[in-house]
């Protein structure tokens, strides 16, 4: 048997050690979306805007982005993303100004700057649309890992796109942090928001 002051100091050694984990365990966020941080991909990109001007991601450091890809004549998926990160926007309250929605469009052909500037205007005016050519898309849809596919209407203008989903959240230094489902809801991804904001330096 252990002497006594012996088996005092492995008891307390045992004893910070579970704190320290635990510790561990609380300081890092808690996300409901999937926590991609550490990802070698989605990387950032440079395109031309719906102003015409040549941006990159980095332009928004200082602000937690919200990125999504799709297109204006979507008939379903993004009309409903963007409702949602406008709400998203409104439940962040005076945190509000720190979000920026950013949409890539996977349409070139048919997503001309004023249509991206009128369709961003519908959800939020501080929206921004990039506007990338065909082999630009084919290029940061490989890096984001994105599908994208055209679906022959009826017409030759009347196709629709297939395209993934979800969303990516960067926080406010510009690190790529979230992936946020299709249909998580605009509070989950409003309370993810905030908890970035509360433990970005």
């Amino acid at each position: 048997m252990l002497p006594i002051t012996r088996r005092f100091w492995i008891s307390a050694a045992v004893s910070l050690a579970v704190a320290g984990l635990m510790a561990c365990s609380q300081d890092k966020p808690q996300f409901k979306a999937i926590d991609v941080t550490g990802a070698d991909y989605a990387k950032g990109f440079t395109l031309a805007d719906h102003n015409g001007q040549t941006r990159s991601l980095s332009d928004f450091k200082g602000k937690v982005v919200v990125l999504f890809f799709g297109y204006t004549q979507c008939p379903d998926v993004c009309p409903t993303s963007m409702t949602e990160l406008a709400e998203v926007k409104r439940l962040l309250g005076a945190d509000g100004d720190k979000l920026q929605g950013v949409f890539v469009t996977v349409d070139p052909a048919r997503d001309t700057a004023e249509l991206l500037k009128a369709y961003m205007g519908n959800f939020d005016p501080s929206f921004v649309a990039f506007i990338p050519t065909p082999e630009q898309l084919a290029v940061v849809a490989k890096d984001y890992k994105i599908y994208y596919k055209k679906v022959d209407g009826k017409t030759p203008t009347s196709y629709t796109v297939d395209h993934s989903a979800g969303s990516y959240v960067y926080d406010t230094q510009g690190n790529l942090r979230l992936y946020s489902r299709y249909g998580s809801g605009a509070q989950a991804l409003a309370q993810d928001i905030q908890t970035l904001l509360k433990t970005t330096p």
